[in-house]
């Protein structure tokens, strides 16, 4: 199908981007890479009256260190993160999780903010922003503000972020022993499971953990009680292979669609759990 017509605008910034939208009262969308909102344009699921280029604004994107963080901006498409150096040395997790998405076209288009603002339930960054307690930055007709992760994730294609206001960027504290495993669709590598792992360890003994998971249910989800099984314990194989082996198992909205059923899902939640916390463990030691 052909999309219904529409304006075409171009951002100089983000303040532009956002009087541009409030100037299309309400039938405006942003748009960056393209790759989710123009399938449903296509197919009229989604007919804006205005879009609204904002994929070359200046000083949206880039990977970048600020203190103890690393901040990457929403316009930062998913070969610059899967490619940054400063990422594959210190939270590895995040540069996986980019270098599985789509394919050299999609990385090279897509970008970060686009991914977190559409959150399909099968989206890998989400599961990493979980586990890294990600601070989404976003900023609207009335300021800015900071979401956690956590919180920002609230249901199918459902976040926290109002129709008039933009993703700016993400920060976060690096995370070396981290790790993104996922079991994936053949031809679009969307996560049928894709599970974030992220260890803090002192002297051989896992302090906390942060194990984020996608594509297993309505959105991307914490996997609590394999937290709460992890922290205190040793770091070993006995204690991932004991905590990995309850991921899942509190999950009451468990997708089953034509790539997978709800059994097979339930089935590789607690399998890419344990492939995810068993890479962490080897960046550990």
């Amino acid at each position: 199908m052909i999309s219904t017509a529409f304006e075409y605008s171009r951002a100089s910034s983000v303040d532009d981007a956002l009087a541009k939208l409030r100037a299309a009262n309400g039938e405006g969308k942003l748009i960056a890479g393209g790759h989710s909102l123009v399938p449903l344009m296509k197919l009229r699921l989604s007919e804006p009256k205005t879009l609204i280029d904002i994929a070359r604004i200046p000083g949206l994107s880039g990977v970048s260190k600020k203190g103890d963080t690393i901040e990457i901006g929403a316009g930062t498409v998913h070969h610059e993160v899967a490619t940054s150096a400063l990422l594959q040395q210190a939270c590895p997790m995040v540069a996986e999780a980019a270098a599985s998405i789509g394919d050299p076209q999609v990385r090279n288009r897509g970008t970060l903010g686009g991914s977190l603002a559409h959150a399909d339930p099968s989206a890998d960054y989400p599961a990493a922003m979980l586990a890294l307690d990600a601070d989404i930055h976003v900023k609207g007709p009335k300021g800015s503000r900071v979401v956690k992760a956590h919180v920002f994730f609230r249901g199918l294609f459902t976040v926290d972020l109002a129709a008039d206001e933009i993703i700016v960027g993400v920060q976060f504290a690096p995370v070396k022993c981290g790790a993104y495993a996922k079991l994936y669709q053949r031809a679009s590598h969307f996560a049928i499971v894709g599970v974030a792992a992220a260890l803090d360890v002192n002297n051989g003994t896992i302090q906390s953990a942060r194990i984020g998971v996608t594509g297993a249910s309505s959105h991307a989800t914490r996997l609590t009680d394999v937290e709460q099984a992890l922290a205190g314990k040793p770091l070993s194989l006995s204690s991932i292979e004991g905590a990995a082996r309850l991921a899942g198992a509190k999950l009451e909205d468990v997708n089953s669609d034509i790539h997978a059923s709800e059994e097979y899902r339930r089935a590789m939640i607690p399998v890419f759990t344990e492939r995810a916390l068993r890479r962490a463990m080897e960046r550990a030691t």
